[in-house]
């Protein structure tokens, strides 16, 4: 009985793994900031709860998806050899019914609980991240992040729309954020794992063309990333609380890519990609504080 209550545990935290669950959080955080920037009133708890409820199992299909597309080359790779398909504790048909699942069920509550455009959003997001990145762009280009990341700007979209069911500027300029920071951010992990990435043939970045070439990169899109983030405030979505968060957190992770072209820290490129998931928490959060606040006034 202990033994087969140990295997209904090890299976279930290994399809939970499969959801990546801590991106998919990071994801509902942008798209929870989405829905509360989206209107002056409150936001009704059953759009609140099953919006994002149905937002996070369509991602959390979408991982499962990349889980199994990218099975050989997480094996290869010391970041992701032990993840449940890639060691085989979860068999590809079974993880690949479970993001059908998944996806249907989040698919079912945008459609029941918010509205058409945000469930077919949603679906055009998973879509892309699931086949268009991670079935074709990962292996085909080394922009393969900068165009993939597309989709996974989405979630604050997302929000926004299951509030408002329509699409406006405000929330394009959020997708904008976190287009502009994915390549920083993900290229930093990068330059961490060019070998893993190098040893599984992945067309990476600092694999085609070499690190310094890709700090120079981080540098640029970093002081893109600096601009794009005081649009809210230019076109008056945002006030000065958000306006200073927005420059201190931006110049620190200009600060980050500074040293990291620099090379005069020999961690630089760990540390840059740690900063900028707490940069964009913070700058999300910052843009949250920031409405009630102007609200409040």
């Amino acid at each position: 009985m202990a033994t087969l209550l140990n295997a209904w545990r090890a299976g279930w935290r290994d399809y939970l793994e499969l959801t990546k669950p801590k991106v998919v959080l990071l994801m509902l955080i942008t798209s929870l900031v989405g829905m509360l920037l989206a209107t002056r009133a409150g936001v009704s708890w059953n759009v609140l709860l099953f919006g994002n409820l149905g937002i996070g199992l369509c991602a959390g299909g979408a991982a499962v998806v990349n889980h199994v597309v990218d099975r050989r080359i997480d094996a290869l790779m010391a970041r992701t050899h032990k993840r449940p398909v890639a060691q085989g504790r979860v068999e590809p048909l079974p993880a690949l019914l479970f993001a059908l699942a998944l996806a249907l069920l989040g698919m079912a509550l945008l459609l029941v609980f918010t509205n058409a455009l945000t469930a077919w959003l949603t679906l055009a997001s998973l879509l892309g991240y699931a086949l268009l990145y991670t079935g074709f762009l990962k292996r085909a280009t080394p922009q393969n992040i900068v165009i993939g990341g597309l989709a996974g700007a989405a979630p604050p979209l997302l929000g926004w729309v299951a509030v408002s069911g329509h699409i406006s500027a405000e929330p394009l300029l959020l997708v904008l954020i976190i287009f502009a920071w994915t390549p920083p951010h993900f290229w930093a992990l990068a330059l961490h794992r060019k070998a893993e990435y190098a040893k599984a043939d992945i067309p990476m970045l600092p694999v085609t063309h070499g690190e310094r070439y890709t700090k120079l990169h981080i540098l640029l899109y970093s002081l893109i990333l600096l601009a794009v983030t005081l649009l809210p405030y230019a076109i008056h979505m945002s006030g000065p609380l958000y306006l200073a968060c927005a420059l201190a957190l931006g110049l620190r992770f200009l600060h980050w890519a500074w040293v990291l072209y620099r090379g005069s820290r020999p961690h630089a490129a760990i540390g840059t990609f740690k900063y900028s998931i707490g940069y964009l928490f913070a700058l999300f959060v910052a843009l949250l504080v920031d409405h009630y606040l102007l609200l409040s006034l």
